[in-house]
């Protein structure tokens, strides 16, 4: 008598041998066979991304390890690999697009001998998500759960006899949407006079009309079945004049109100994943953390007379900054002031062990914090190389995520463009930021000097800080403790 285990493995070297007869001895792919390809999230906090480009065409083969595509993030641009062997067989979201969600369909994927001829019916399956991916110049896909309602919202609509917004009429359902077998896509007719108009267009093309004013009525579909297009609203946009001259009402408009229209002196540049994730998180960080502000001035005359000695002895194969000697200053103030390297978690405030500095670094796109990971352990040189290599890769977008997410402790330095004092906005859940104004040359009293006076050199430093974490009394024992190591630049050296 076998016993149970037998049983089982009997049953599952059963199941793999039917599995692997049936794909050799089938002719064309079920649709089982093939994978969805979803938008990855890159990072915890991760929404939504854009595809900046696929590596691999439609219908090429991949190795595990290959990259597949660029994912644009709110911070940088980030390679995919595939983590099996396969063959790329459909792309549903093309170059470009932008404001994708975590987890959308947006590409069909199998194995050498696969038949993709159904891959987009396919991604469809199941809910939006594929439907979203499948509308190519769309680069916004339909919210999770809509294909699934879109019938009930419509029927609903029709019993209680309610009018629908205007671009959204209730006997249209969604594109992409619902049950393509049972309710396929029609144009609309033609609006009556006395009813709103009905206008047969893609979510995104929506969104834009409404944020530029494009009248959907006056613009011609070049998509299928006449359905408006990103591209539609966008040509009509830049080269039709009747979007400035003609109302969405059918009213005559003010004589002065077209011509103001066609003339405004103003462009609407669309916002990158980084800027609205800046505006997002600077916003929360602003309205629900208890900022403070301390400012002390810095004598920088023995810094940088230092800085000059290093950089003579280097021979040109380094060049210390002032921000390097910052940098390492901030650190190893944090560590004689650790409560100053903290986080606010809710129930527990952290208190890191090491101080992982944040450095803001000004991209075309938006600011952007690269990591000094552990810089009260290193020295200046190599404070330096890592600062000027991360602030490169930032610029270029091609930062990995370990090298912005995290840190401990944040400075920006505005000196370089001659800002004399600012305050910044802390990065949560960071407890505390650094902001660094212009070096100048200001005269002090000097009993000491045949002239009464003397020239020195100074900066001002402004520490902003969380007063969850963060009492006055300890920013300020931190502040001066950072200005002690500032004005006596040889304690880096002990």
């Amino acid at each position: 008598m076998l016993s149970f285990a037998q049983v089982a493995k009997r049953q599952v070297a059963a199941g793999v041998r039917q599995t692997v007869v049936s794909r050799g001895m089938r002719t064309s792919a079920p649709a089982a066979a093939l994978q969805k390809f979803s938008m990855p999230a890159m990072s915890p906090t991760m929404t939504e991304g854009g595809i900046a480009q696929w590596k691999k065409a439609e219908g090429e083969a991949f190795a595990a390890g290959d990259v597949l595509l660029e994912i644009e993030t709110d911070k940088a641009t980030i390679d995919v690999e595939a983590q099996d062997d396969g063959v790329l067989g459909k792309i549903l979201v093309q170059d470009g697009a932008k404001n994708i969600a975590v987890g959308s369909v947006i590409a069909v994927i199998g194995e050498e001998g696969d038949d993709f001829s159904s891959a987009e019916a396919f991604a469809s399956e199941g809910g939006s998500t594929g439907g979203a991916a499948k509308g190519k110049e769309d680069a916004t896909p339909a919210p999770e759960g809509e294909g699934s309602n879109a019938a009930k919202d419509q029927s609903t609509q029709g019993a209680k006899g309610a009018t629908p917004a205007v671009g959204t009429p209730a006997d249209e359902t969604k594109y992409g949407s619902g049950d393509q077998q049972t309710s396929p896509q029609k144009a609309p007719d033609a609006p009556g006079h006395g009813d709103k108009p009905k206008f047969f267009a893609s979510p995104l093309a929506r969104k834009i009309a409404l944020e530029r004013g494009v009248p959907l009525a006056q613009v011609k579909g070049t998509g299928p079945e006449g359905r408006i297009t990103k591209a539609d609203v966008e040509k009509f946009k830049a080269g039709s004049s009747a979007a400035a001259s003609s109302p969405t009402s059918g009213a005559t408009a003010p004589p002065g109100q077209a011509a103001s229209a066609a003339t405004a002196e103003y462009e609407d540049i669309p916002t990158s994943n980084m800027r609205k994730t800046i505006g997002k998180r600077l916003t929360e960080s602003k309205q629900q953390l208890p900022h403070y502000y301390l400012t002390v001035e810095i004598n920088m005359d023995r810094l940088l007379k230092l800085r000059e000695v290093f950089n003579k002895a280097s021979e040109g194969k380094s060049k210390l900054s002032v921000n390097d000697f910052i940098v390492k200053a901030a650190a190893l103030a944090l560590a004689e002031v650790p409560e100053a390297n903290s986080a606010w978690l809710g129930d527990v405030i952290r208190q890191y062990k090491k101080a992982d500095i944040c450095v803001a670094v000004a991209t075309p796109s938006g600011l952007i914090t690269p990591i000094i990971k552990d810089a009260g352990a290193k020295g200046l040189a190599t404070i330096s190389a890592e600062t000027k290599a991360l602030a490169a890769r930032a610029r270029d977008g091609k930062l990995k995520p370990d090298e912005y997410q995290g840190g401990t402790f944040t400075i920006s330095n505005l000196g370089m463009f001659g800002v004399d004092n600012f305050t910044a906005i802390i990065n949560p859940p960071q407890s505390c930021i650094l902001a660094i104004g212009a070096t100048s040359t200001k005269l002090e009293l000097a009993p000491e000097d045949a002239r009464g006076f003397k020239a020195v050199q100074v900066m001002k430093a402004s520490l902003s800080a969380d007063h969850r974490t963060v009492d006055g009394a300890i920013g300020a024992k931190w502040l001066k403790a950072f200005k002690g190591y500032m004005e006596q630049p040889l304690t880096f050296m002990l």
